[in-house]
């Protein structure tokens, strides 16, 4: 196939996955998916593997969408146009229980399966004990709570299985808000099942087949190109999450990484960690899978698309029964996008940082701190029950061989996609009011590219009572720099009580405010890449300038000495670095 006819038919299939994400987007009823965008979108082949994902969470496709659509058609060898299928299962290829994944089947008018569409969104509410979709605390999935759907088909001539829907409705705490983002799941599978029959019939099946032979082959011959430029040989790293309940010592994860650039191959071995844990931080083999490649992804610089194609090049080693591998049930594995699985990423691209010049990141801050709370309770405004995700300022981006932290990178599971909910949007949906939210001066991981700062936010109910469900990492173990950078700012949480006093509060838990409480919540900065003092004297008069550091973190760390007038002494600055490569020495 001509790289023209190529390149049309890739954007073709990019197009459809974007309607499906803009349905999504525009017609669901959560402020999870509507403000946030915490979903994704993706075109399977019809022997299951990824062929087309939208600029999607990377943690929801790189590995998933595979095992989901294998799944559904083990349960289901005979599939037919209007099936559609729901799923969520940790233990069966889902990455964890409140991501809902809508599956469709692509039927050609013979009756043969060409394509699958696969639609992936994080519900607000997922039926779980506490109201929250982060249990961490969950012992087994039985204290989880969430209802789990194995390939369970919703859908059968395009109408719906009543029997589900009433059983979802019935447990879930807002029934209305989750009855429209499913419509809104619904309503994109429909639309990319719809593109795809009239992509086909536009320019035949058989031609489709070809190009996601070569497409894979492609994209293959690129991530072998972008391995070559490795170093060659094997290395090994560790890295800590902190003490959380179930792991009261923390969780101390492995990685073995081999480079064969003369092959141009990965292999990454996480058999070698802990086995499951009793909480809820348990990885699935999709999380953890995904979590070890996207930080090769992190690692090899763009120009590679994400698809089966490319991840043949990535080989990741899991064990049954393991925290960073396959889970067992009953386990809980209701935080198996974020946590543990942002440890394995940062661990991977800190690793590749660190034995390969212009490769790989810093450690990117932790997520799911009370400034991306479950919030839930009952609004005076309108006597209903409210419960969703907030997404206030979480900053977290590392540094790279290149660039400053992307500031609102969230997590890097995510890839940055997230999005952060207005004040203005928070405050007229839920019945709180936003006090801070506001970058910390000298909390960015210091380095010749800085990482994020850690950002501060303040909120409480109005008028009720508010439950913020939130479990986060990073308060004992920040995230690291790399080549000579410092680490990020720690997270930290604290309750403001009405006498205007902070009392400190855990890495996780469920609180509860009371009208005129507030909880304040410090997110995790990312770390640096390189030496401090090798970042431009310009670049660092202007970081105090615009308040990102003080001119005494200036002088201590960075080696730049400042007039009065906001200028840079370039002779002090010259002597002061001098004296502090002298000191390193």
């Amino acid at each position: 196939m001509d790289g023209v006819r190529m390149a049309v038919i890739s954007s073709r299939l990019n197009v459809i996955v974007e309607a499906m994400m803009n349905t999504i987007f525009r017609s669901s009823r959560s402020g999870v998916l509507n403000a946030a965008h915490d979903f994704s979108c993706c075109i399977v082949s019809a022997g299951h593997e990824l062929v087309m994902g939208a600029e999607s969470l990377p943690i929801h496709m790189m590995s998933g969408p595979d095992l989901i659509a294998r799944a559904v058609s083990e349960a289901y060898p005979e599939v037919r146009r209007g099936d559609a299928f729901l799923h969520n299962s940790p233990y069966n290829g889902n990455s964890h229980a409140a991501d809902h994944c809508m599956v469709v089947p692509v039927i050609d008018d013979e009756g043969v399966h060409r394509f699958t569409v696969l639609a992936k969104a994080h519900q607000a509410d997922c039926g779980n004990s506490q109201p929250t979709t982060y249990m961490a605390n969950a012992r087994d999935v039985y204290e989880e709570g969430a209802l789990i759907f194995d390939a369970c088909r919703v859908q059968q001539d395009y109408q719906d299985n009543e029997d589900i829907i009433r059983m979802l409705k019935a447990r879930i705490r807002v029934p209305d808000q989750w009855w429209g983002d499913y419509l809104a799941l619904l309503g994109a599978v429909r639309l990319g099942e719809r593109r795809m029959l009239d992509l086909g019939g536009e320019v035949g099946w058989d031609l489709l087949d070809e190009f996601v032979g070569e497409w894979f082959d492609y994209s293959e011959n690129l991530m072998a190109a972008a391995i070559s430029g490795l170093p060659a040989g094997g290395f090994r790293d560790t890295t800590h999450h902190d003490p959380y309940p179930g792991a009261p010592e923390g969780v101390e994860i492995n990685v073995d990484i081999l480079v064969q650039p003369s092959e141009g191959r990965i292999r990454i071995d996480l058999r070698d960690n802990v086995d499951c844990l009793p909480n809820g931080l348990n990885l699935t083999e999709s999380t953890a899978r995904t979590a070890a490649m996207l930080g090769v992804f992190n690692s090899i610089g763009d120009g590679v698309p994400p698809n089966a194609g490319s991840l043949r090049r990535i080989e990741v080693e899991l064990r049954k029964n393991c925290a960073v591998g396959i889970p067992q049930h009953p386990y809980s594995c209701s935080a198996a996008t974020t946590n543990l699985a942002d440890r394995v990423s940062n661990l991977v691209q800190r690793s590749f940082a660190a034995v390969a010049e212009n490769a790989g990141m810093a450690e990117c801050g932790a997520v799911i701190p009370a400034a991306a709370a479950v919030i839930s309770g009952r609004d005076p405004r309108s006597g209903n029950n409210f419960v969703n995700q907030i997404f206030l300022a979480v900053t977290g981006g590392a540094g790279t061989p290149w660039t400053d932290a992307w500031l609102t990178m969230f997590h890097v599971g995510c890839g940055g996609m997230l999005r952060r909910d207005s004040i203005e949007g928070a405050e007229m949906a839920h019945p709180v009011r936003i006090h801070t939210q506001k970058l910390v001066a000298d909390t960015e991981g210091a380095g010749c590219y800085r990482g994020a700062p850690s950002a501060r936010v303040e909120y409480g109910p109005v008028g009720t009572t508010l439950s913020v469900a939130y479990g986060t990492d990073g308060a004992l173990h920040p995230a690291l720099g790399v080549r000579g950078g410092l680490p990020g700012g720690l997270s930290q949480h604290f309750r403001r009580g009405i006498d205007g006093e902070l009392t400190p509060l855990g890495s996780q838990g469920l609180i509860e405010l009371q009208d005129g409480e507030t909880i304040v919540s410090i997110t995790a900065g990312g770390g640096g890449y390189g030496e401090p003092r090798e970042r431009p004297a310009e670049q660092v008069r202007r970081d105090v300038a615009e308040h990102w550091i003080s001119v005494e973190r200036a002088a201590e760390i960075y080696g730049v000495l400042l007039s009065r007038d906001g200028g840079i002494d370039v002779e002090g600055t010259q002597a002061l670095r001098a004296s502090l490569v002298d000191a390193m020495a």
